[in-house]
């Protein structure tokens, strides 16, 4: 595990909820602030969640400055993203990093746009983050209720005490094993991301994708980009998330990854598909196409924590 990994939750410690990207469903976002209360933590809300611009949930600087007064608030044990959208990345150059750090390490939750603050935090702060499930977003805030097996990994992922179970594949592209620390995310925002100063860099990592809705020749073109720009040189292996409304994009993603020469596993229920399970980012992993899965390394002191 990383030097700066952050403790894991405790039923009373105090979450805060805050959209760095797109804007809320009221509904959605109650819904699932219900579903973290009664996994007995105490829920606190962005004060700024509410100013709606458009396609974001506010103002650059209103959600640059919930996402940080959060992380910076002591009383403060994890931070969810409501959900995703657009808009992270307009945020990266607006928080102040350094009061961040010295805030000390605690845990992020998000996924799909929040692919930018994973990236961001790692980079500037050093710090393992969590790619899953958000509160306002399917599987957590659905009218019927969480989805099941989304709720249970998520509680074994940030909990202490409960040991993460490995992720499963449907596929295996590659054969092989392979351990290193995982990054990755949203593809489309890897490729956006691409020569800018939070630009993926796998190089003895393990790289997870996912997406939705983009076409098979769009996720080529966004392959493509990445391999010519150096992302994936000296990568360790690929778990290929969710490809929801992508079409048949396995043979695309074939095509590309393969001749890398690194094990592959796909079909992971990681991303925007349900269930939605939850994987640390800048912890070690470990991709064993024997069981087609990636599951995490920690020790037992990890675990604990």
């Amino acid at each position: 595990m990383h030097e700066r990994t952050p403790p894991r939750l405790r039923p009373g410690d105090t979450v805060a909820i805050v959209a760095p990207s797109g804007p809320v469903d009221v509904q959605r976002l109650w819904r699932g602030r219900r579903v973290l209360v009664d996994l007995g933590l105490n829920v606190v809300l962005g004060s700024r969640m509410f100013s709606r611009r458009t396609y974001l949930a506010g103002p650059d600087s209103a959600r640059a400055a919930d996402l940080q007064e959060a992380w910076c608030d002591s009383d403060v044990a994890a931070v969810l993203c409501a959900r995703g959208g657009y808009g992270a990345t307009r945020l990266l150059d607006l928080l102040d990093w350094d009061a961040m750090k010295a805030a000390g390490p605690k845990i992020l939750v998000g996924s799909s746009d929040i692919t930018a603050l994973h990236l961001a935090f790692a980079r500037r702060l050093g710090l393992p983050t969590v790619f899953g499930p958000m509160p306002a977003g399917a599987t957590l805030s659905d009218v019927e209720g969480p989805e099941p097996f989304t709720l249970g990994q998520l509680h074994e992922t940030l909990f202490a005490g409960a040991a993460a179970r490995p992720v499963p594949g449907e596929r295996v592209l590659s054969p092989g094993r392979a351990v290193g620390p995982v990054t990755g995310g949203n593809l489309t925002m890897l490729a956006s991301l691409c020569g800018t100063p939070y630009e993926l860099r796998a190089e003895g990592h393990l790289v997870l994708l996912e997406d939705v809705a983009e076409a098979p020749y769009r996720v080529d073109r966004m392959l493509t980009q990445l391999l010519q720009n150096g992302a994936f040189d000296g990568v360790k292996g690929f778990a290929l998330g969710s490809w929801v409304e992508c079409g048949d994009v396995l043979p695309v993603l074939a095509e590309r990854l393969l001749p890398l020469g690194v094990p592959i596993v796909a079909g992971l229920p990681v991303g925007h598909g349900s269930p939605q399970f939850s994987v640390w980012l800048g912890t070690d992993g470990v991709i064993d196409t024997e069981s087609c899965s990636l599951a995490p390394l920690f020790s037992d002191h990890d675990k604990a924590l």
